[in-house]
This record gives C-alpha cells, sequence and structure tokens, in this order.
C-alpha cells in the first residue's frame, strides 16, 4: 500500500512513541523473546508456614505472592493462647488443633474402653466421634465417659462430622494462604469446608465401661501415649505447632483427673522424617509399653512404620498424614488420622489455582506416596476443570535420604518448566522444597509476587 510522505512521518513519530513506552516497535528480535511469562506459585501444608520463609533467609521475598491451601479450621484465639502458654515462640498453627484432637480422642476411647489394651482403645476410637451425647471439651467428656455413656466429641479441628468407618475425618475445613512480605498475611485467609457429612460412620463401638473405684476395670497401668513427630528432618518446621498440641491436650485431660484414674504419661519421640529414625523410634515406645503413637507427621513414613507398629499390637494416631491411599491400607483396624484425605485437598488446591486462570501448569512434588499421591489428585481436578493434560505437566525430584544428604538439585527440572513457559507452579514439598524456589530463580524464571 502507497502512503504520502506526511503519513510516513507520522507513522514514524507514533512508533518512536511507542518504541519509548514498550521497547518493542521497530525491534529485529521476534515478539516472543520480548515477552517474559511471569509465574505464580502456589504451595501445600507441607510448606505454607512461617518457619518455611525464615529458612529462606535474605531470599525470603521470593515467597512473596506465593499462596497455598492447608487442613486448617478457624483456630479460637483461646486456643492460639493456650498453645503459647506451651510454647511462647510458637508463630505457625498447622496441625496443633488435629494434633490436639488426636490426644483427646485417643484417652476417651481408653476410658470408654475401661482399658489402656490397645486393641480395645482403637475398637472405641471411631465412635468417640460419632452419635452419643455431644461434648466440646475433655474435662466434660471424661466425666460423661466415667459413667459408660456414649460420647460424641466435637474438638478444635473436628467441628463438622465425625470418622469414618476407616478413621479418618468425613469432613474437613481448608484455608488458603497468602505470603505478603515475607510472611503468611492473617487478612486474607480464607477458610473453605470440604467432604460430606454422610460419610461419618453409624457402625456403633462396644458399650462404654463404667469405672469403679476410681481404677481400669482390668488393673491396667497408665495411658502412655508416645510421640512420633519430626523434631528433625525435612519435615521439622512443622515440629512446634504438633508438639505443642499434644503436649496441650496431655496438660488438658490430667487436669481433669486423667484416664481411668490415672494420669496421662507422653514420653517424646523423634520420627526425623525419615523410615529408619522413625522405626528406631517406634521399637524404643513398644519396648518402654506405649499403646498409643502419636504420628507420624508425613504420610510416607507412616507407611513404613505401620507395620512394626501393627505387628506389636499398638495403634498409629496421625495428626497429619494426608495420603489418601492410607484409607485403604492394611492396619488390621489400628490406624487412625484426624487429618483428611487429599482427595478433599486436591479439590481444594485445584480451585485456588483456577481462580487466576493459568494458561500452562507445573506440578513439581516430593517423589514419596504423599507428594505423588497430592499431585495426582490435584492433576485430576485440574483436568476436570478444563485444564487439558497438555497444559499440565508433572515433575518430581527424590526427597534427601538423611541430615547428612546433599540438597535437592532441581536445576534441571527449573530449565524444564521454564522452556515449557508454565505461568503457574505448584510445589508439593516439606522444608526441602525451598531449593526448588531457589532454583526457579535461578533458572530466570520470573516469579510473580
Amino acid at each position: 500500500m502507497l502512503v504520502s510522505r506526511a503519513s510516513r512521518a507520522a507513522i514514524s513519530v507514533a512508533c518512536a512513541a511507542l518504541l519509548l513506552a514498550t521497547s518493542a516497535c521497530g525491534s529485529d528480535q521476534p515478539e516472543e523473546a520480548n515477552t517474559t511469562t511471569q509465574v505464580r506459585l502456589y504451595g501445600t501444608d507441607g510448606n505454607m508456614q512461617n518457619s518455611y520463609a525464615a529458612e529462606l533467609k535474605d531470599r525470603a521475598s521470593l515467597l512473596n505472592g506465593m499462596k497455598g491451601t492447608i487442613p486448617l479450621t478457624q483456630l479460637p484465639e483461646g486456643f492460639k493462647e493456650r498453645l503459647r502458654t506451651v510454647d511462647p515462640k510458637l508463630t505457625d498453627y498447622l496441625y496443633s488443633a488435629e494434633s490436639y484432637d488426636a490426644v483427646v480422642i485417643s484417652a476417651l476411647a481408653a476410658q470408654l474402653a475401661g482399658t489402656t489394651h490397645p486393641e480395645e482403645i482403637a475398637k472405641q476410637i471411631t465412635g468417640v466421634t460419632n452419635g452419643g451425647q455431644r461434648c466440646e471439651d475433655p474435662a466434660t467428656c471424661l466425666r460423661l465417659a466415667r459413667t459408660g455413656q456414649d460420647i460424641e466429641y466435637r474438638g478444635v479441628s473436628l467441628t463438622r462430622a465425625g470418622f469414618t468407618d476407616a478413621g479418618e475425618p468425613a469432613t474437613a475445613s481448608y484455608a488458603t494462604l497468602h505470603f505478603d512480605h515475607e510472611q503468611i498475611n492473617d487478612g486474607k485467609t480464607e477458610f473453605v469446608g470440604a467432604g460430606d457429612e454422610s460419610g461419618a460412620s453409624t457402625k456403633a463401638p462396644p458399650p462404654g465401661k463404667k469405672q469403679r473405684g476410681g481404677k481400669s476395670s482390668k488393673g491396667d497401668g497408665p495411658l502412655v501415649l508416645g510421640g512420633l513427630l519430626p523434631k528433625t528432618g525435612d519435615l521439622a518446621l512443622a515440629y512446634p505447632p504438633l508438639a505443642a498440641g499434644a503436649a496441650l491436650a496431655v496438660k488438658d485431660i490430667n487436669a481433669a483427673e486423667g484416664v481411668l484414674g490415672t494420669p496421662v504419661v507422653w514420653i517424646d519421640g523423634d520420627d526425623g522424617t525419615n523410615p529408619e529414625v522413625a522405626k528406631a523410634t517406634v521399637a524404643s515406645h513398644v519396648q518402654q509399653g506405649v499403646q498409643v503413637i502419636i504420628g507420624a507427621a508425613a504420610s510416607g513414613i507412616s507407611r513404613a512404620v505401620l507395620p512394626d507398629v501393627v505387628a506389636a499390637g499398638r495403634v498409629l494416631f496421625s495428626p497429619s498424614n494426608t495420603d489418601a491411599g492410607l484409607t485403604t491400607i492394611d492396619d488390621r483396624g489400628l490406624y487412625f488420622r484426624t487429618a483428611p484425605s487429599d482427595i478433599l485437598q486436591g479439590r481444594a488446591l485445584a480451585d485456588v489455582i483456577m481462580r487466576d486462570g493459568p494458561h500452562k501448569v507445573a506440578i513439581v512434588a516430593r517423589k514419596d506416596s504423599y507428594g505423588e499421591g497430592l499431585q495426582e489428585n490435584v492433576r485430576a481436578e485440574l483436568e476436570r476443570a478444563g485444564l487439558g493434560g497438555d497444559r499440565v505437566k508433572l515433575l518430581t525430584y527424590p526427597p534427601p535420604a538423611g541430615a547428612d544428604a546433599p540438597p535437592v538439585d532441581f536445576s534441571a527440572g527449573a530449565r524444564e518448566i521454564k522452556d515449557y513457559g508454565a505461568d503457574a507452579v505448584l510445589i508439593i514439598g516439606f522444608g526441602e522444597s525451598l531449593k526448588v524456589i531457589t532454583a526457579l530463580a535461578d533458572a530466570g524464571v520470573q516469579i510473580q509476587h
């Protein structure tokens, strides 16, 4: 098309103005080379914590804008204050309520069983949460249980419905958290419910035993609980709230005259976020007469130790396992959890991601039953929401084998994500997953804040 000299001059002026504004007009480079895709970061319960940011130190600003979901009820301020009497340095509350409820339910089950024999306690655990007289604090519930009264415990995390036949919550509450200024911004936290109350068990437990003479009807010793919590390892950042919840529950139970007329005994123990460490702790607990083991924190660790626990005829009760596969694991009725299945969290996470309208999503997961299980749940939910397989990329990384193992090297994976052009990256992991974020930044991925 022919244009006049005046028209060409006008076009030149317009192009010059556009060049100043965009640095694109008249460029010899293709348009794609000047377009940098910004990537939104998403996380899960293993990394959406203030302590996660603290671990990044001078690179903590990388987390600003990151958001994700965790199983969390809207905790009463009074409960948080009481947790801080146990641990004044507490900054996170993830799974503290679930830990508290796991200990309380175990105590109530032993009281109703009239014995501290683990298999008899196990028969009462699901029933404690369904049917019967509703009660909401250890003192009231224990008072009812001492009379043999069937009870329905509703605690801090267990608020809407009780356990399913598989011994896990039928419903759950999730919180969507946001990192701002290198910490979780509580003002942006949103809560959403998930699950179906009709899934709660309707099976009647054995009749409760009325306490006589202030002691166990079978003359057992005290109820001994053993911790199997991550004092060390990749999930150590979750230890403070888990430990505080358990300690507060023991304190409340013993203030209410204990179980079967005797104070509950707590024996500490580390799962190390490591199967070998956890197995050694389980063996020690069995030797010391622990009837109920509270833990492990990570689903993969519970999978590793459950055969040992079952062989010893003990109860394993986790406050934080979410692997959906644990619902059907062969446990001889001795495994329970107060944390919800990842089937529910997969839906919540997919909803959070889809709200931002992503074009391509990369899901990075630690290579274990928890990481790969949740990764698949989220992938399926994204596909159900309309994000086809060509728009979702799955990557995994092997977590460190132990405390002395080298850190995660995700440099190749980061370059793969950059080349793929993802505009959303979900990271499913524990403390070790920090290396995924720094690797993305080092590869030149522009993280949206």
